[in-house]
């Protein structure tokens, strides 16, 4: 008798793999054993495919990228403010679905092309708007940026706020930030992101 062979893996596999568990142990917890494990293969037949963990990183991110777009609603006639908003607010909300999602997102090397398209089709409407193409780079990345550093924090350990605010009982403007700096986090993130628009339209003038 002979035995059914398996399929072989492939890269978005072994992502996918990888996102599944980065839910269940987060960043630190996550490794080639553990996926390969996931995989009910052995570990080396993952480096057929990944020299290391940062290059399932790039993998992982770029998995995550492709999930988002296909879920965008990205339209032509946005404004460039639209555009923006619904840009990062689907950033936001595709990092939050996956424990450490920033982290594993941030720094990063997609391993396709496929933002490619979307960044283009993201320089030709602000450029259409009136910014120049240094002004839209600067525009886009500014708030990208701001989308990914916001939610880094926004998934960080939040500590105890009663506890903080007695450890800093000689601080008391410091101490009653700290519902203002890890509570109610999607109004939060929805002010600073106007503010970033606002201060976009106010540099460079276009409205």
């Amino acid at each position: 008798m002979t035995k059914e062979r398996r399929a072989p893996l492939d890269r978005r596999q072994v992502a996918a793999a990888g996102l599944k568990l980065l839910n269940e142990a987060g960043l630190h917890g996550l490794t080639l054993r553990a996926i390969a494990k996931e995989l009910d293969v052995k570990a080396p037949a993952l480096y057929w495919h990944f020299k290391d963990k940062q290059a399932l990183l790039d993998e992982m991110a770029t998995e995550m990228y492709r999930r988002m777009i296909a879920d965008s609603d990205l339209d032509p006639a946005d404004t460039w403010r639209e555009r923006l908003l619904k840009s990062n607010r689907g950033l936001r909300a595709a990092l939050l679905r996956y424990r450490d999602g920033a982290k594993v997102f941030s720094g990063s090397s997609f391993t396709g092309n496929e933002y490619a398209e979307q960044m283009e089709d993201n320089l030709r409407l602000f450029t259409s708007a009136g910014f120049t193409l240094p002004q839209a780079v600067r525009a886009t990345t500014t708030t990208f940026t701001y989308t990914l550093g916001f939610v880094t924090e926004e998934q960080a350990a939040v500590p105890p706020i009663e506890a903080r605010a007695e450890r800093l009982a000689d601080f008391p403007l410091t101490a009653a930030a700290g519902p203002e700096i890890f509570a109610d986090f999607d109004a939060h993130y929805e002010e600073g992101l106007a503010m970033v628009l606002a201060g976009i339209e106010a540099t460079y003038g276009v409205r």
